[in-house]
């Protein structure tokens, strides 16, 4: 059942499913309707949690009535935003776009959480919907919120749509070279773009998602990531779907509030697939207590993806010791390394091995070397390419270069989107179809089929095989004419006093007319009340084991409380937002 499909923006083609997400719901539908196909555990009423699920069926129905809704309202090729919570209305919603040929925008409903409702307004004023969907429950909020920022779209909520079986629907024919959805990015060095995925390169994802986690129609998925996100959307959404996976989902602040609620339903699940940012597992090892875990059993779990932002070792063995009573074992994680243009996978370690770290001078790394120590900067593989070409750049000269040389990472392969929404296609075509070299200037050539490489903005090398990612380009703090990547610095400070907040530490470089400086914000550990935090003495301890450890002087050292310091959707630090902020001189300097 496979044929050969082209993306006309790319250029490229690749063997797969010729499918989309609504025609694979469809065929489902027809084939297996009565089996359970989407569970949402709502734990805002009853903290045990209250199931609601559908079948491939009831999910089908709903999706197309609202496709009918949708086709009245707008035009094929129209974006429609979702700002919907993370609730079965959310996968029903991004679906009922897809299957009426429109193009999604899955976002969220109007948060009052920092930075998320200027987040918001941005990137509905650059998709400009014509249409946005929500539910009973936020439509007035929505309302008020597209008045607000004068954005003109028809307001509907999805959970009151009938459907009207009677009534002619003819949903488009979807080519894989069409427009599914924009997925904005989250971000964390720049302000939200769209990234334009297609049909084909959600389906060529998703099929390549499920083979990765070696999911089968007997796995589940069990995701508390949120939908409007690219990881979230892919593992809890598309990727069941495409594979015929059943798909568990929970609300991110259910996770938060009680992390061992993730950890249930995976024990529930038996067989169950989850992917996560790697501070969710040293966080979940933090919060869950031994009462927690009486009874709770892991055994069974067949993968406990790691991904989003570099894997820390440290976080994982904290997990396991946590946890390896209950049955996880090391070779259940899976390492891997992604990002939202190339929807989601580049590369991932192999099932049933455990975690490959590998230790590497730290000033030659810096320097852009890989060479292996005995003690210095341990990094964890993010495996090998998935069913792409991988390759480090030099960023520059954009020549290839050879294993253990640190460089830009760059991919290429039919899950590589097309560009970026409303942006200049100059833009697009310099980080979506970029020219790669060999030594002697010879163009390499791409995935096959494919018009170029995207440039990732992303650091890493390649050592016998695995991609290590070392850093984001732009986040490198170069004082000195030394690099210092920025986690690394992150790392020492966090350790170097018990007031300083565990993963909540951000590095970052500023500049004046007497050169670079290091700066570090860190978040007050809550455990130490704020009548008895030494300022002075925290700021000393950092400085200290910074300098010590890197050769760096810090020039300041903030603390912010606990919760303060920017995110993005999936947990990630903002470090350029943080850094916009200590500039505009909303933080306040330790002493």
């Amino acid at each position: 059942m496979t044929s050969t499909w082209s993306v006309r923006d790319t250029g490229s083609t690749a063997e797969a499913d010729a499918e989309t997400l609504p025609s694979v719901l469809a065929r489902w539908a027809r084939t297996r309707g009565a089996d359970r196909a989407f569970t949402f555990v709502d734990y805002r009423d009853d903290p045990a949690g209250a199931p609601v699920s559908l079948t491939w069926r009831e999910l089908d129905d709903r999706v197309s009535a609202v496709a009918q809704w949708c086709q009245r309202h707008a035009c094929p090729g129209e974006r429609i935003a979702v700002l919907v919570e993370q609730s079965l209305d959310y996968v029903i919603a991004f679906l009922g776009v897809l299957r009426a040929g429109s193009v999604a925008v899955p976002m969220y409903e109007p948060s009052p959480l920092p930075g998320h409702l200027t987040r918001l307004a941005t990137a509905l004023a650059d998709a400009a919907p014509s249409v946005v969907l929500t539910t009973r429950r936020h439509t007035d909020a929505v309302h008020d919120f597209l008045d607000a920022h004068d954005l003109d779209a028809h307001l509907v909520a999805v959970d009151v749509l009938p459907h009207r079986p009677g009534e002619e629907f003819r949903p488009p024919a979807l080519s894989p070279d069409d427009l599914a959805y924009l997925q904005y990015t989250s971000g964390s060095t720049r302000n939200p773009a769209g990234v334009m995925i297609s049909h084909g390169n959600v389906a060529v994802a998703a099929a390549q998602t499920v083979r990765v986690y070696e999911g089968t129609p007997g796995s589940e998925v069990v995701s508390w990531l949120p939908l409007f996100h690219d990881m979230g959307l892919i593992v809890g959404l598309a990727a069941p779907l495409m594979g015929g996976l059943s798909s568990t989902l929970l609300d991110p602040l259910a996770f938060l509030t009680r992390p061992v609620r993730w950890l249930e339903l995976m024990a529930e699940a038996g067989r169950a697939i989850t992917v996560a940012p790697n501070f969710a597992y040293g966080y979940t090892a933090s919060r869950t207590t031994d009462e927690d875990k009486a009874g709770l059993r892991l055994d069974d779990v067949a993968t406990f993806g790691d991904g989003s932002e570099p894997v820390v070792e440290s976080t994982v063995d904290t997990f396991y010791a946590r946890f390896a009573d209950c049955g996880a074992r090391r070779s259940m994680f899976r390492q891997g390394y992604g990002l939202a243009e190339a929807v989601l996978l580049v590369s991932s370690s192999p099932a049933g091995e455990p975690p490959k770290p590998r230790t590497f001078d730290r000033e030659l790394l810096a320097a852009g070397r890989a060479v292996e120590v005995a003690s210095g900067s341990t990094l964890v593989s993010a495996g090998q390419p998935v069913e792409q070409r991988v390759r480090v750049v030099d960023p520059d000269s954009h020549r290839v270069l050879p294993d253990g040389r640190v460089g830009e990472i760059w991919t290429s392969g039919p899950n590589v989107c097309r560009g970026y929404w409303g942006r200049p296609e100059a833009e697009s075509a310099a980080v979506f179809r970029a020219v790669a070299r060999d030594a002697d200037g010879r163009e390499v050539e791409p995935y096959p089929g494919c018009r170029g490489w995207l440039r990732t903005g992303d650091l890493g090398v390649l050592v016998d095989g695995d991609l290590f990612v070392t850093g984001r380009l732009k986040d490198l703090i170069i004082v000195d004419g030394r690099n210092h990547y920025p986690q690394d610095v992150e790392h020492t400070a966090e350790n170097a006093h018990p007031a300083v907040r565990r993963h909540a530490v951000v590095a970052f470089a500023v500049s004046d007319e007497t050169g670079e400086h290091a700066v570090v914000v860190a978040e007050r550990a809550r455990q130490v009340p704020p009548a008895e935090l030494d300022r002075a003495e925290v700021a000393a301890a950092v400085r200290e084991a910074v300098a010590a450890e890197h050769g760096l002087a810090v020039r300041d050292v903030v603390l912010i409380e606990p919760g303060e310091l920017p995110r993005t959707s999936s947990g990630k630090v903002r470090r350029t937002t943080c850094r916009a902020a200590y500039l505009d001189g909303a933080l306040v300097t330790a002493a």
